[in-house]
């Protein structure tokens, strides 16, 4: 994967990519992530540049160094939480799963002939389809509309780890959330997505995102495959 330095600090992007990783399994609780010099041919950085990366998350306590062993996740839970409850994707990794997150397509689109879209998201936005996979099988299949306008070179350059940390390098942070439930039948292109029969229903959640000033900054439809998982909400204060 590649960083760059017009995006910041090649350390804090690198540190970025792994928390990802460890936050969606890829670097499982209690396993090793790769080596130094492993993680400077992916990245094509320098060493200390790793290193740099590696000591921000020992300090924020996902990982600890062993000496003459490597480097061991020893926290998979994000210090952020939505809301009182913790991200349902967390909730999978803490239970043992890998989650891995495939970005599709991202454009600009214009909403001329969606005036619901149009009437909180304005003329232009982000188009972006993601597949999640669940240890390696589709499983979630997102569209969202993001309030936000890039250029063609932009578009080219993006790089999804996080999609609400990738609206915050935007100047955009959603502050509070609306979710929406229905049993629904997907359309074909997602079935196939995920390799459901045709009759097979889904959960649906749509999602609608605001900023502290009550500005809409995201429309999402996202498309569970509770075949495979069932949808989980945990929450920690227990007066809810």
């Amino acid at each position: 994967m590649m960083v760059k330095k017009t995006k910041g600090p090649l350390y804090i992007q690198i540190k970025e990519i792994m928390k990802d990783r460890i936050l969606n399994g890829e670097y499982a609780l209690h396993t090793y992530i790769p080596s130094e010099p492993q993680l400077e041919n992916e990245f094509t950085v320098s060493k200390i540049t790793v290193r740099n990366a590696i000591k921000e998350l020992v300090q924020e306590g996902y990982l600890e160094k062993k000496s003459g062993r490597g480097t061991k996740v020893i926290a998979n839970v994000s210090v952020a939480k939505l809301a009182k409850g913790k991200h349902f994707t967390e909730i999978l990794v803490e239970e043992g799963h890998r989650i891995t997150k495939n970005v599709l397509s991202i454009k600009q689109v214009e909403l001329v002939d969606c005036n619901a879209l149009r009437s909180i998201l304005g003329d232009q936005c982000i188009k972006m389809e993601r597949v999640y996979s669940l240890n390696n099988e589709p499983y979630i299949y997102f569209i969202h509309y993001l309030s936000l306008k890039l250029s063609e070179e932009e578009i080219k350059d993006v790089q999804i780890t996080s999609l609400y940390r990738f609206l915050e390098e935007h100047h955009i942070r959603p502050e509070s959330f609306r979710d929406e439930f229905q049993v629904s039948v997907a359309p074909s292109s997602i079935k196939e997505a995920l390799n459901l029969e045709e009759s097979s229903a889904v959960l649906k959640r749509i999602r609608r995102s605001s900023d502290e000033d009550g500005n809409f900054v995201e429309y999402s439809e996202g498309y569970y495959n509770t075949a495979k998982q069932n949808y989980v909400v945990s929450y920690n204060d227990s007066n809810q």
